[in-house]
């Protein structure tokens, strides 16, 4: 008798949470407001209950397809897109449904590096306080990353897709923005711009720190790195927790402006670039074009700053 009131009582306990189903969830970057590379094959990914037959619709396509998720209850699913247009609706329907709204499709940039990249209109920079009340334009998406480390690769991270307007702007970086703008306006399509900067950061921390430890030239060089109370230093800490979320979401390109932190260790710049280049094509499975800007000769007061 005892027993089996024991019993009962557990299955009251558990409640509707007795069959073991999980909702299904999607990662930060597959949210309203977002944009999708156009005429590519992009992933759609989540979670949910390991061996669950997730259903995607989308408004562009009368086709329904389906992910079963691992045992490790993760899904993924690639599917077409098509020519830049919008907005468009995505359904993920399993134990729960989630219907993703305002989606366009266009072109999706990663926009990365330090201060350079990051400043923004909240850094006093003329421009952008003469251009934010007539910035609001729908077919500019913003998702900003904020500065965030880890100590191994992250799928997720804590961001969301707006669209630009004054408001959104103010925080956002300058240089991105500058270049969504003409993009959008000599393309005419939507144009989404990840923003993943951190002022002050040297490259190693943008590099996955495997291949950083794997080259005798390259570890040693950030070896010489020193820490601060502003920004980490040690190799992969940014990429980790700011890239690597976002690897799976399919990008036109990348643009990056950084250097200075380097300064100190010019010697092996030119090769950590490429290295880094080389592993984020590598992540996101796809040659990307990569432009990135060099730093203006700049009197450091260190003769032996390129040593």
């Amino acid at each position: 008798m005892n027993r089996s009131i024991a019993l009962f009582s557990v299955f009251i306990l558990m409640g509707p949470g007795l069959k073991g189903f999980a909702n299904i969830r999607l990662p930060a970057v597959l949210s309203n407001n977002m944009v999708l590379q156009q005429q590519s094959t992009v992933n759609l990914w989540g979670w949910s209950s390991p061996a669950e037959k997730i259903f995607i619709t989308t408004s562009w396509s009368s086709t329904v397809d389906s992910a079963i998720a691992s045992g490790d209850a993760k899904w993924n699913i690639a599917i077409k897109t098509p020519a830049a247009g919008g907005p468009y609706t995505i359904t993920f329907k399993g134990n729960n449904t989630i219907v993703l709204n305002n989606v366009l499709i266009g072109e999706v940039w990663v926009c990365s590096g330090q201060s350079n990249m990051e400043w923004s209109s909240l850094n006093g920079l003329p421009q952008m306080d003469a251009e934010l009340p007539n910035s609001a334009n729908p077919n500019i998406r913003f998702f900003h990353i904020p500065k965030t480390t880890a100590l191994a690769p992250q799928d997720d991270c804590a961001a969301m897709w707006t669209e630009c307007n004054p408001e959104t702007l103010k925080s956002f970086s300058a240089v991105a923005y500058y270049f969504g703008k003409q993009l959008q306006q000599k393309l005419n399509v939507p144009v989404g711009l990840i923003n993943t900067s951190w002022g002050g950061t040297p490259a190693e921390v943008w590099t996955p720190e495997g291949v950083v430890e794997k080259n005798p030239e390259l570890k040693a060089a950030a070896a010489k790195i020193g820490a601060t109370n502003w920004w980490p230093h040690a190799p992969g800490r940014a990429y980790n927790a700011m890239i690597a979320p976002i690897t799976s979401f399919a990008v036109a390109g990348a643009i990056w402006y950084q250097g200075e932190s380097n300064a100190g260790t010019a010697s092996t710049y030119n090769a950590l670039m490429t290295t880094l280049i080389d592993s984020w094509r590598r992540d996101w499975n796809r040659d990307i074009p990569f432009y990135y800007v060099q730093i203006a000769p700049f009197a450091y007061g260190n003769k032996n700053i390129g040593a």
